[in-house]
């Protein structure tokens, strides 16, 4: 099958999505399809083989200085075409590009409705891309937000179009009125001209439908999944050790970081022989968010340390392999999980809220417990039961890396979407 998969940069951060998005396209590769992974505005960063194109298409410099200023449509594209190069993409992410929904409502409505000069001209180089030779037999868009490109392709290309919704509401969230507004109903008014959509939750499904306003059967969920490889599960909890509870995600109150020292604050009152580690990708937006947290954090002393963001894979496993508990306890509903996917590879049980993916990712692999959201009491006696019940916590953790290594294998991920797609 020829499968073109479209992937949103994430302005020099490792996200989640665009992780996912490369591991499915691997894994498609892997199973003897034709896949050809395209970045849109910025380069994807990611901590595995990176198989996405080198070039990247609606180059995220000139898409915002065309919705930000309208005589820069205006400007010849032998002047600003040097703008998409991939190294300049690179140093404006270094620099600073924001993917603050606050800040890039205009640019968001801009580009669904794909009707500025520049933006219509970067489509049109991108749909003559994808009908090059053999056309894909299908278009992946990995967002609903990547929609100002389909009705271009509706018109000149002959295959399926699908998208992938991994999270799109938190971002529709973010933007300010009239933003969201109108990127709602812009949305709203896409949806029919897609084949159908992929989720990797039945919450997600549902949620996105009634959002978006098509009937949930269009909706297929694919199990969310993650390369194995690398993934070691060392033993961990070293006698003399202190009982390590470990947080890995980007470094923002929707995360939740905040909730679970909260937790662990009442936690360690109860039991000193305990610390906190995160880890994790700070953006400029929150910097202030996170020093004031930390500020908060001082009485805590050593039994919390943030360790930054990990190098590559290796520093990931590496983070994972100190840990005897992990927990994420986000305060939006989560569409995805990877982060947990990941500390049960490594033979990590863990604690998350019980809403979004959370519920059907641990019923699933069995590999933790649920609290109720946003309840840092509820997360503390979660805690200190997988910490001092430890044929619980081995049992959990033996039960959460088996089932993750039988049922959330990439090459398990790459069979189900492609089934989806030819549904």
């Amino acid at each position: 099958m020829r499968i073109a998969v479209v992937t949103a940069g994430g302005a020099g951060m490792f996200c989640g999505s665009c992780m996912h998005d490369n591991t499915l396209a691997r894994a498609l590769l892997a199973a003897g399809h034709d896949v050809t992974l395209i970045p849109l505005y910025t380069p994807i960063r990611v901590d595995e083989e990176n198989v996405s194109q080198r070039r990247v298409f609606l180059g995220g410099v000139n898409v915002y200085l065309a919705a930000r200023y309208r005589w820069w449509n205006r400007v010849p594209h032998f002047l600003r075409g040097w703008l998409d190069g991939a190294g300049v993409l690179k140093l404006a992410s270094r620099w600073g590009v924001s993917s603050d929904a606050r800040e890039l409502g205009a640019l968001t409505v801009a580009l669904l409705r794909g009707d500025l000069p520049v933006h219509r001209e970067a489509i049109d180089d991108l749909v003559n891309f994808l009908l090059e030779g053999t056309p894909p037999d299908v278009v992946l868009l990995s967002n609903a937000l990547l929609g100002g490109l389909v009705p271009v392709l509706r018109q000149r290309y002959p295959g399926r179009i699908w998208c992938l919704l991994q999270g799109d509401d938190i971002f529709l969230q973010d933007l300010v009125e009239p933003w969201r507004q109108q990127a709602l109903e812009r949305l709203r008014r896409l949806s029919p001209l897609y084949d159908g959509f992929l989720t990797h939750s039945a919450y997600y499904r549902d949620f996105m439908a009634e959002l978006l306003g098509w009937p949930r059967e269009r909706g297929r969920v694919v199990p969310l999944s993650i390369d194995l490889r690398g993934h070691t599960g060392v033993p961990r909890n070293e006698p003399g050790q202190p009982f390590t509870i470990g947080y890995f995600a980007r470094i923002c109150p929707e995360k939740g970081l905040q909730n679970l020292l909260a937790g662990f604050r009442l936690l360690h009152a109860r039991q000193p022989h305990t610390r906190l580690v995160a880890a994790g990708y700070l953006g400029v937006r929150d910097e202030q968010w996170f020093e004031a947290l930390r500020r908060q954090a001082a009485d805590l002393g050593d039994a919390f340390e943030y360790q930054g963001s990990p190098a590559g894979h290796e520093g990931k496993v590496q983070f994972l392999s100190q840990l005897d508990l992990f927990s994420v306890p986000t305060t939006y509903r989560e569409p995805k999980g990877l982060s947990v996917l990941e500390a049960l590879a490594n033979g990590v049980p863990v604690v998350q809220p019980a809403h979004g993916a959370f519920p059907e990712l641990l019923e699933r692999t069995g590999g933790g417990l649920l609290v109720p959201p946003d309840d840092p009491q509820a997360l503390a006696e979660a805690l200190e039961q997988l910490l001092l019940d430890n044929a619980l916590r081995k049992e959990l953790a033996h039960t959460g890396q088996a089932r993750v290594r039988t049922l959330c294998d990439a090459g398990r991920l790459a069979e189900e979407t492609v089934r989806a797609l030819q549904g």
